[in-house]
């Protein structure tokens, strides 16, 4: 069966692609950046959507050529494959993601109304965690409502008080451009280019992807290239959405040092540019966007994760995974997130290369014939230097071998496997050629 998929359908699975992709974090990073940037706010924002959009549009067609994320993994190997899916899936999902997501909406959309120097603010945590959870699971038991629940009622809620907040900010803007700080003063593409690689939505697209393939055949649509078509569709309207809000974010940013001050984060420039614009109804506003922008991200976080573990672990159904991953993230949400934080992000900073080398080698895979040695040749090395990267960012770097690896282009900048992993792709595939591919991988694309 290959029903025909209408553009009235198309568009809220676009949307909600967009809410799944915009969360807290998303919202706090334009407006920093471009704080920062000043006057040079255009370069440095055009850099950020190359990496905060380009990539997760690139990650989402990716998963629609291959299906999910283990099938693209499994073409460096079956153990590679489980082994990362797994623990990506839990590093964005119950022990980071998702909890944070609660703490964040907790912060930020509640604290502001709080009696200053609340004893309570515990309790409050506590109560407030097991609303937004419960809230959370039981949008999420269905997965096949997720278009209707988000993308036709949570989405256009979102969009709309961000629209509100946005031109606000264009019809009375809260200065001019300041001076852009030392970072940005000289190559603001690139810097702007290096911050949107942290937003780590590639890494989400990997997971989102496979959300929008459920829900495109859910609509009865199965051939193959049908699917990739409207999944590239969708990635489009998301991605549209994403940078349209990107630039709103990052024009309040930019505009904001005369009238507040240069701020120390994206929630506090937010915070003080909605109560300078609406006053104390500012902070309703934003405590609204942020609710939303965390609400749809939990929900796809919870249904990606319980999809996946349902299919591996056949024996526990998807709507007992999604309460399991709803109370573990609630009780994470409450005690012990800084510590889980401290971890996570040298796996995100591990995880995040080897994402996006497997996106890329996805696009060429018909190009070397698919051989699996380009694949592993070019994970060995993009995994080393990632796990160099990762103790770095836990603060243990290991003598000799990070000054070593100063030498290599853009390390430096965070970058430092890019090269090395292009080099390896080159190798595998002269050695596939001239002594034979032991395993060769074809598929179409």
């Amino acid at each position: 069966m290959n029903a025909k998929f209408t553009s009235k359908q198309i568009i809220p699975v676009g949307l909600m692609l967009f809410a799944l992709f915009f969360g807290a974090g998303n919202m706090i990073f334009p407006p920093f950046l471009a704080q920062q940037a000043g006057s040079n706010i255009w370069p440095a924002v055009i850099g950020f959507l190359v990496t905060g959009v380009g990539l997760p549009l690139l990650g989402v067609i990716a998963i629609s050529r291959v299906g999910d994320l283990q099938i693209l993994a499994s073409r460096v190997h079956p153990i590679f494959a489980v082994v990362f899916t797994v623990v990506l899936y839990l590093v964005i999902g119950p022990l980071f993601a998702i909890p944070r997501t609660g703490t964040v909406s907790f912060e930020i959309g509640v604290v502001p109304f709080l009696p200053d120097g609340s004893a309570k603010l515990g309790l409050a945590l506590l109560i407030f965690t097991i609303l937004y959870f419960v809230l959370t699971l039981w949008l999420s038991l269905n997965p096949s409502k997720l278009v209707d629940r988000i993308g036709k009622i949570l989405t256009p809620a979102l969009l709309i008080v961000l629209a509100i907040f946005a031109i606000k900010s264009f019809i009375t803007p809260l200065g001019n451009f300041s001076t852009p700080n030392e970072a940005y003063a000289n190559g603001p593409f690139f810097k702007g280019f290096l911050e949107g690689y942290l937003t780590m939505d590639a890494i989400a697209s990997l997971v989102f992807g496979s959300i929008v393939v459920a829900s495109i055949r859910e609509f009865g649509v199965t051939d193959k290239n049908t699917v990739t078509k409207l999944c590239i569709s969708a990635g489009v309207i998301a991605a549209a959405a994403l940078a349209l809000v990107y630039v709103s974010l990052a024009w309040i940013g930019a505009t904001s040092t005369d009238t507040i001050g240069a701020q120390e984060n994206g929630a506090a420039i937010l915070a003080a540019a909605a109560h300078h614009l609406f006053g104390e109804f500012g902070a309703i506003i934003l405590a609204l966007a942020i609710l939303f922008a965390c609400l749809t991200t939990a929900i796809g976080l919870i249904s990606s994760c319980a999809q996946y573990f349902s299919k591996l672990i056949p024996s526990i159904s998807y709507k007992k995974f999604a309460v399991i991953f709803s109370v573990f993230s609630a009780v994470i949400a409450n005690v012990g997130l800084s510590q889980l934080i401290s971890f996570s992000v040298p796996v995100l900073v591990f995880i995040y290369p080897i994402a996006i080398m497997l996106i890329f080698l996805s696009f060429a895979h018909n190009l070397f014939r698919g051989y699996t040695s380009v694949y592993i040749f070019s994970m060995i090395p993009t995994g080393l230097i990632g796990i160099v990267d990762g103790l770095n960012a836990a603060g243990l770097k290991i003598p000799g071998i990070t000054e070593a690896l100063h030498v290599l282009p853009l390390f430096d900048n965070g970058i430092g496997w890019l090269i090395p992993a292009i080099i390896g792709a080159l190798i595998g595939y002269v050695l596939a050629i001239l002594f034979g591919a032991t395993k060769r991988i074809v598929t179409t694309n």
